[in-house]
């Protein structure tokens, strides 16, 4: 790899701390002597018949990138383009970005990026056959990626700050003006953010899609575990509360078919395949039904609903991250030009992670899924202690409150009901 370059692409959504990855790389390679570029767009313009290195390329170096490490957003933009179509290998977009290494002198590839970049990078190492080394930095605000020793994924800690700043004021607002706030958080396939956000401020309630197992739900099982809440803070002298719900919970709404009927019209979808998530409205959905249940039993309740995700993705990012990506930055360069792993593996390409304090490259064929054939993510466990100590802390309707006759002759009194039609139309919350 004498005198080759080393490429950086962004893929995915934005994370704060990707500048940080950036500079780090770049300075840890500029110091070994090795020429540093920026692509534009991820993979956009590589893998297409369009790329111009005269708009999609930069020149990077230590000048240039010193200070990046304090900023949010991508200095390389970022795109979801990947290799991949219709569940398939786009061979012909796997040729372009073969032939643009080869046409730049590329030598070694960081991606930075999600599972799908991962996906993607895990082709590219695969397609050069050698002559490219590729190392993974994983970025998701989502903190979803498979990494050993429950890391997080850079940006989820920055992310996590922000949202729990925005959701202590709602609560504060919730109690000033005797109202529930419901919250929907980013996390397509797992509820860490949303999980950890509403432990850190202490959120009434979190619903996450893992509590549901993998089973498919109604948009009603999500309102019974709300209404059956919001009814027991009554109960218990509080008319206000904060429910935060995960976005991935829509996608346990049957199939992507059912929320379209729900919602009366299609719904977009990302180069992914992927539904935009952010184009359902579940904050409204949940909000409009509960809304109902109150009237209909002759009672009012002032719901307002909050979308929180695009504002933390390009956040500044918090010191852990800075610290944290300036880690992997050196680590994935480490990876690629260091003597401390074989030919053999930096053939095969790496996800880079830390492990203990010391840097941990994952082969990308270990972090796959067996029967996808995708990159394997990492959910919440709700049988661990993390979960089960947030749990413990929310207001929600157990299996003790039916054995306290005092408290279900007050929840069934704050509803508008008699207790045995409450024990009957609740009970199943806790069977």
């Amino acid at each position: 790899m004498q005198g080759k370059r080393l490429a950086i692409l962004v893929g995915g959504g934005p994370a704060p701390g990707i500048n940080g990855v950036i500079g780090s790389v770049t300075i840890a390679a500029c110091k070994k002597g090795i020429e540093v570029i920026g692509i534009y767009d991820g993979f956009k313009w590589i893998s297409s018949t369009s790329f111009d290195p005269a708009t999609h390329i930069v020149f990077l170096d230590i000048a240039r990138v010193s200070r990046i490490h304090f900023e949010g957003g991508s200095i390389l933009r970022t795109a979801r383009d990947s290799l991949v179509k219709g569940g398939a290998i786009d061979e012909a977009k796997v040729e372009n970005v073969r032939k643009v290494m080869e046409s730049l002198n590329v030598g070694y590839l960081v991606t930075i990026g999600g599972d799908d970049t991962a996906f993607s990078a895990s082709i590219v190492a695969k397609a050069m056959r050698g002559n490219l080394y590729v190392a993974h930095v994983p970025k998701t605000i989502d903190n979803d990626l498979p990494l050993p020793g429950d890391m997080p994924t850079f940006g989820f800690q920055t992310a996590r700050e922000v949202a729990t700043g925005i959701v202590k004021n709602l609560m504060e607002d919730a109690r000033t003006t005797n109202r529930w706030y419901f919250v929907v958080i980013m996390g397509r396939s797992a509820g860490h953010l949303a999980l950890g956000t509403g432990k850190a401020a202490g959120a009434t309630l979190t619903i996450i899609p893992e509590e549901f197992g993998d089973r498919k739900i109604r948009v009603e099982d999500v309102c019974d575990v709300i209404e059956a809440a919001m009814i027991k803070r009554k109960a218990l002298g509080r008319d206000d509360g904060i429910a935060i719900v995960a976005e991935g919970v829509a996608l346990k709404f049957g199939d992507v078919e059912e929320i379209e009927r729900i919602l009366g019209k299609s719904l977009p979808r990302d180069p992914h395949g992927h539904v935009r998530l952010a184009e359902v409205p579940l904050g409204e959905l949940l909000k409009n039904e509960i809304t109902r249940r109150f009237e209909e039993r002759g009672k009012k309740i002032t719901i307002v609903t909050k979308d929180v995700g695009y504002e933390l993705r390009c956040a500044p990012p918090i010191p852990f991250d800075i610290e944290y990506t300036r880690d992997l930055g050196y680590g994935a360069v480490a990876y690629l030009v260091g003597r401390d792993y074989s030919e053999e593996m930096k053939r095969k390409g790496a996800m880079i992670s830390i492990l203990g304090g010391r840097l941990n490259p994952i082969p990308f064929e270990e972090i796959m899924d067996p029967v996808t054939g995708r990159t394997r993510v990492r959910t919440v466990d709700t049988n661990s202690y993390a979960y089960q100590v947030a749990r413990s802390y929310m207001i929600r309707l157990e299996r003790e409150d039916f054995e306290n006759p005092d408290l279900v002759a007050t929840m069934a009194r704050v509803a508008n009901m008699d207790v045995e039609s409450f024990r009957k139309r609740f009970a199943h919350l806790v069977s």
